[in-house]
């Protein structure tokens, strides 16, 4: 079974999920442009994890940190 791979595009930054080639670059066919609900997912995430407090979540790359992100819930 091939792992679906999450990515954005170098060239417009949409986000894309799909199967890539072995080499780890190439998109297989039927990649699927997912920025909206990506974007959507990890503002929840965020929010859950801080418990909707006004706090940000760190993200680590390779085991350092790398990405602060803090999220502001506009509406109910």
């Amino acid at each position: 079974m091939k792992l679906l791979h999450v990515a954005p595009s170098p060239l417009t930054g949409r986000i894309y999920c799909g199967h890539v080639a072995k080499d780890n670059r190439s998109w297989l066919a039927n990649k699927t442009d997912v920025t909206g609900e990506a974007c959507a997912a990890v503002a929840q995430h965020v929010l859950f994890r801080t418990g909707g407090k006004d706090e940000a979540v760190v993200v680590t790359e390779n085991g350092k940190p790398k990405y602060e992100i803090k999220v502001t819930e506009i509406s109910g």
